[in-house]
């Protein structure tokens, strides 16, 4: 690894543990909670403690006056809940764009097992490549998603690691996927891979419910979190950010996060 990219990698994370907020959504689904004053949300995540947040480079120049000195990534392809197809993520930008948006690291998003999944190796493999010439780190955000995929199947957990697994081959710095529900079936993902693996936020529950699969996640041995939703729109995101903050970075148990946060703990 070059000396470039070991510096932004640090700039993304904390002791090679990683906080990150994608809050690209405003492609995927417009203007929702937590995206129209994002400067405010940028400001409160990251004074929660999140090490990186992640958009794409249109609106880079809200981003860099709030972050208070966390890192920025940006976010290279996408596609709408409106479109034909969710799954059919389309190329938004490239390396030098990131660049010239201040980018510490770029992402790229592919679906394992979609009918998209041939052109999305291609692209990302591509992306790697080139990011690699300026040592700038690529965040893979590989789901395992298809029409032979099933989440409820018990060797789901199987096609997750496969997913992350790929990432490595093609050449990604840092993996992202989808929790497989319980530190026991995601040990199987982490180990898939040599790369930290960080998981998705997955759908908003409860505090206790989002502290406590993070807790998870770290059980299993991955290295943290790139959570959107689930911190950009809850109702106070600097607060959830702490709490993801002290589980991923101090090792804090769900109640300790939750506490020390200043969320409520359930009896």
């Amino acid at each position: 690894m070059t000396a470039g990219k070991r510096a932004r990698l640090e700039r993304i994370g904390t002791d090679d543990t990683y906080v990150i907020i994608p809050m690209d959504h405003g492609i995927t689904m417009g203007a929702v909670k937590g995206l129209k004053d994002i400067e405010s949300t940028i400001d409160a995540v990251t004074s929660g403690g999140a090490d990186a947040v992640l958009t794409q480079r249109g609106i880079a120049g809200r981003v860099h006056p709030n972050k208070n000195d966390a890192g920025y990534i940006t976010h290279l392809n996408g596609s709408t809940t409106i479109g034909p197809d969710e799954q059919d993520k389309r190329t938004t930008g490239t390396v030098e764009d990131a660049i010239r948006a201040g980018a510490d690291a770029v992402s790229f998003h592919i679906n394992v097992g979609s009918q998209y999944e041939p052109e999305q190796i291609e692209e990302l493999s591509e992306l790697t490549t080139e990011a690699s010439q300026y040592g700038l780190p690529v965040l893979a955000m590989a789901y395992a998603r298809g029409p032979d995929i099933d989440a409820e199947n018990e060797d789901y957990n199987q096609s997750v690691g496969h997913a992350v697994r790929l990432a490595e081959e093609l050449g990604a710095d840092i993996v992202k996927t989808g929790y497989t529900g319980s530190a026991e079936t995601f040990q199987h993902v982490v180990e898939s891979t040599s790369l930290p693996v960080v998981i998705a936020g997955g759908s908003k529950g409860t505090d206790e419910d989002t502290v406590r699969m993070v807790r998870g996640t770290m059980d299993a041995g991955a290295s943290g979190v790139s959570m959107g939703r689930s911190i950009f729109q809850h109702d106070e995101p600097e607060k959830i950010a702490r709490a993801v903050s002290a589980v991923v970075h101090d090792d804090a148990t769900t109640e300790e996060a939750l506490r020390e946060a200043g969320l409520a703990v359930e009896a």
